[in-house]
């Protein structure tokens, strides 16, 4: 942990609590912190060790934290975040005042996290949009891809909400609706979610990158603080044709994991579970997040419900030699 005394420089120092501990009694304080960031989800997510922090403070306020998972492998330690964990990086505190003043904060602070970062073999994780500034990070080697996720920023006027979906997104919507009789519950087990969820992967010759347990880890943790729900589309016959999953926090939700059957794709369930669950946002936080997506006609459905279009950074950095040629050699290869 770092702490910056008044118009000095940043310098260690030591402190009674671990910055851990330090930042455990901030999350339940601080309520700007993103959903992915707070303790509880990256206990859930990794175990209780397999995460740390850095952290800024000037006396006992924290102007500035950056949560990261740790895992070794190949004997290589890396610095990413969890599976489902679609936004992490750092926090801070906003400043106000001039630009210049923001930015000149942003790289004393931002400094101070990446001198407490544990030593690494390769640094990955992808920002959440509210991080705007990577700059003190380039000046010490990182790199930055931008990404892209659809937010729609207000939710307080559904019908304003549903005029600016694309036609062909209400459309879809209706004919659930309306042509299949389709119902959405969140009555329903988790279970269902994830076979659908694993369904979707198969048709495209895939495993979802996560265990079932480990779904139902995050699960638990989730519906123990009331912030996450299932979604899932029945016939009049019952049988199930899509279901989607949200998280949120007091400033957004998240889209988090989707499944549809392939024998009933023609539905359009999944389009009325998202509608659903916007419905059901609406009324426990003030946006949605679709959590991004870089595939190009997931891309396309998503830009269906008429959100915008929202930049987001990626940031890495791979000090191994051994790493960065084979990275080097999937990329010329083309595999992944």
């Amino acid at each position: 942990m770092t702490t910056i005394p008044p118009k000095a420089p940043a310098q260690a120092t030591s402190d009674i609590a671990s910055p851990k501990d330090t930042y455990r009694r901030f999350c339940a304080q601080e309520s700007s912190l993103p959903l992915f960031s707070r303790d509880w989800w990256l206990d859930a997510a990794v175990g209780r060790n397999g995460w740390d922090v850095a952290l800024v403070k000037k006396g006992s306020e924290v102007l500035a934290a950056m949560p990261y998972a740790i895992r070794s492998r190949y004997g290589m330690n890396i610095v990413t975040q969890p599976a489902l964990t679609p936004m992490l990086g750092p926090w801070l505190r906003p400043t106000g005042g001039r630009q210049a003043a923001q930015l000149s904060n942003d790289k004393e602070v931002m400094q101070a996290l990446i001198d407490q970062l544990p030593r690494f073999d390769h640094f990955a994780q992808t920002w959440h949009p509210g991080v705007r500034n990577w700059q003190p990070f380039f000046w010490n080697g990182f790199r930055q891809t931008t990404y892209y996720t659809f937010v729609l920023p207000e939710l307080t006027d559904m019908d304003k909400l549903w005029a600016g979906f694309e036609g062909k997104t209400r459309r879809a919507i209706t004919k659930a609706q309306k042509q299949h009789q389709l119902q959405v519950r969140s009555d329903v087990p988790l279970d269902l979610l994830l076979d659908l969820n694993r369904k979707t992967f198969a048709r495209q010759g895939l495993l979802p990158p996560y265990p079932d347990d480990f779904v139902r880890r995050i699960d638990a943790a989730c519906r123990e603080r009331g912030c996450s729900r299932v979604f899932c589309a029945i016939d009049p016959d019952g049988a199930p044709h899509a279901a989607c999953y949200i998280v949120w926090d007091e400033h957004s939700a998240y889209g988090l994991i989707s499944g549809t059957d392939p024998a009933y794709r023609e539905s359009q369930a999944n389009s009325l579970c998202v509608w659903e669950s916007l419905l059901h946002a609406a009324g426990v936080t003030r946006a949605y997040n679709f959590s991004g997506s870089m595939i190009e006609p997931f891309e396309g459905y998503l830009r269906g419900f008429g959100g915008n279009h929202v930049p987001y950074f990626h940031i890495s950095k791979t000090p191994s030699r051994l790493l960065t040629l084979r990275q080097g050699l999937l990329s010329l290869t083309g595999k992944h």
